[in-house]
C-alpha cells in the first residue's frame, strides 16, 4: 500500500500520476488541512506532524511513504529516513532537468519560502545551474488558489501573473513548479508565459522513484484507496478532491485529527 501526505490537496498532483500508471496499487492519503499551510511552520513543528502521519500510515499497513510536500520534504525526510525502517519517497526541485534543458540559460523556480531555505535546494542549485540566471520566486497565494478551487478562475491570473512577470523578462524558458499544489494552476501559468515557456511538474520523476520501490505485484482484489483529512469538514474536503482528480468511486473519505 503506497501513502502520500501532504498540507493539503497539493499531493494529489503526484497521487494521480502515481494513480494513472499504477491503477491496481491500493493507496493512502492524508491531507494535513488543519495545519496547512506547512510554510508557516518551524522544523520542529513539521517534523512533529510528519511523525504522527508516518506511524498512522504504518498502522493503516503502508508499505512505503510519499512525502509529497516539497516544503515537508525539505524539512523532514531525514529525519524520518532515521527514525523508521520503510521505504520514504521525497520531493526534489526539478532544478537540474531544467538547467540542462535551457536554451536561454534562464530558468525560473516557483516554491516555497521553505524549499527556498532548504539546503536540497542549495546543493542542488550550487551543483547544475553554473552558468544559469536562476530566479527564484516565492509562490504567494498559490496554495491558497488551489485549496479554494479557484484554479482557471480571472483571480487566479492575478494572483500568478506578478509572479511570474519577472521571470518573462528575464527570458526563462523553464520554470520550475517546485510545491505540489503548482500542477494544478498549470493551465493558468502556461496562458501568462506562452507556449515557448515550459513547466516542469516533477511529479513523473518521483513517481519512477516509487516504482523503483514497490514491490513487483499487483492488488487482485478491489481497489480501495482511503483518504483522510485532519480538518473537521469532510464536505469540503470531498468537494476539493474532487474538483481536482474527478469523482472516483473507489475513494472512500475520513476525518481523522492526530
Amino acid at each position: 500500500m503506497i501513502a502520500f501526505f501532504d498540507s493539503g490537496l497539493g499531493g494529489l498532483s503526484v497521487w494521480k500520476t502515481f494513480q494513472a500508471q499504477y491503477p491496481n496499487y491500493t493507496t493512502l492519503y492524508y491531507a494535513d488541512q488543519q495545519y496547512i499551510p506547512y510554510g508557516s511552520k518551524t522544523k520542529e513543528e513539521l517534523i512533529e506532524r510528519a511523525v504522527k502521519i508516518t506511524d498512522f500510515f504504518i498502522e493503516n499497513g503502508a508499505s512505503i511513504i510519499v512525502v509529497a510536500c516539497n516544503t515537508a520534504t525539505a524539512a523532514v525526510i531525514k529525519s524520518l529516513r532515521a527514525q523508521y525502517n520503510i521505504p520514504f519517497v521525497g520531493m526534489e526541485p526539478a532544478v537540474k532537468p531544467a538547467a540542462l534543458s535551457s536554451k536561454t540559460k534562464a530558468i525560473g523556480v516557483l516554491a516555497t519560502e521553505g524549499t527556498f531555505s532548504g539546503e536540497l535546494f542549495k546543493q542542488t542549485k550550487e551543483k547544475f545551474t553554473k552558468g544559469v540566471n536562476v530566479i527564484v520566486q516565492p509562490g504567494y497565494g498559490m496554495v491558497e488558489l488551489v485549496e479554494e478551487g479557484a484554479a482557471g478562475t480571472s483571480k487566479s491570473l492575478d494572483v500568478l501573473t506578478p509572479l511570474v512577470t519577472p521571470m518573462i523578462n528575464e527570458n526563462v524558458d523553464q520554470i520550475v513548479l517546485g510545491c505540489t499544489h503548482y500542477p494544478f494552476l498549470k493551465e493558468d501559468i502556461q496562458k501568462i508565459v506562452g507556449e515557448k515557456v515550459n513547466l516542469i511538474d516533477p511529479a513523473p520523476a518521483v513517481v519512477k522513484q516509487i516504482k523503483r520501490l514497490m514491490p513487483n505485484v499487483t492488488n487482485e482484489e478491489k481497489v480501495i484507496h482511503q483518504f483522510f483529512t485532519s480538518s473537521p469538514d469532510l464536505v469540503s474536503f470531498k468537494a476539493g478532491v474532487e474538483k481536482l482528480i474527478g469523482n472516483n468511486n473507489s475513494v472512500n473519505y475520513y476525518t481523522s485529527s492526530i
